[in-house]
């Protein structure tokens, strides 16, 4: 397994490109912004795009969802929550891209396919109602759930402070404490370091 991390658009927000090694297949998590720069990312690490992943529906996570769907012509996983704000035109959350019946709502305990590997998506609402997290082998991707040393904003429409806690607590601190954080923004982290250090939890 290999992970690139491309820091994208106005708030740099974490795009990662997750690749079986032996296969070359690739999972686009989070494209933000961008574009240009992250398929030429894409290019360089000679890999085959199988699909979008995304945390959350929020503009900053989304913005180059339709050009790298038109570019490897490859489905969107999102949580059906977060897709029905997008088409509301709800605030903060990022514009619709063309649905095809490709197109995949992930919900709580689905299994992902990537080469070799497999993807568990786990439900994480708070910072949005559809909020989503990735556990890979010894790795989790928290979008915009768990950052180091903090959490999401919930202050946005359809926020939940009481519901991100409850989820982060529940869902992501019982996994073990190796377990390295890939969160939507800035470092890298691990479940034993924000157990012990993060002043939310």
């Amino acid at each position: 397994m290999k992970i690139k991390v491309i820091p994208l658009g106005l708030y740099a927000a974490n795009c990662y490109i997750l690749i079986d090694e032996n296969t070359k297949d690739a999972s686009i998590i989070d494209p933000g912004g961008d574009a240009k720069l992250l398929i030429k990312e894409v290019e360089k690490l000679e890999v085959n795009p199988k699909y979008i992943l995304l945390t959350h529906g929020h503009m900053d996570h989304v913005g180059a969802v339709n050009d790298v769907k038109e570019k490897y012509n490859i489905p969107v996983y999102i949580n059906l929550k977060d897709k029905k704000m997008m088409n509301e035109g709800q605030d903060v959350f990022g514009a619709t891209w063309k649905g095809t019946s490709e197109d995949t709502e992930i919900n709580e305990g689905d299994i992902l396919t990537l080469g070799s590997l497999e993807i568990k998506c786990i439900e994480t609402p708070g910072h949005t109602p559809g909020g989503m997290c990735f556990i890979v082998r010894n790795v989790v991707f928290t979008g915009d759930t768990l950052f180091e040393g903090s959490i999401g904003r919930t202050d946005f429409v359809g926020g939940d402070y009481n519901a991100l806690i409850k989820n982060i607590k529940e869902k992501l601190m019982i996994l073990p404490e190796d377990t390295i954080v890939l969160p939507g923004h800035g470092p890298k982290s691990n479940i034993g370091y924000e157990k012990r250090s993060n002043p939310f939890l």
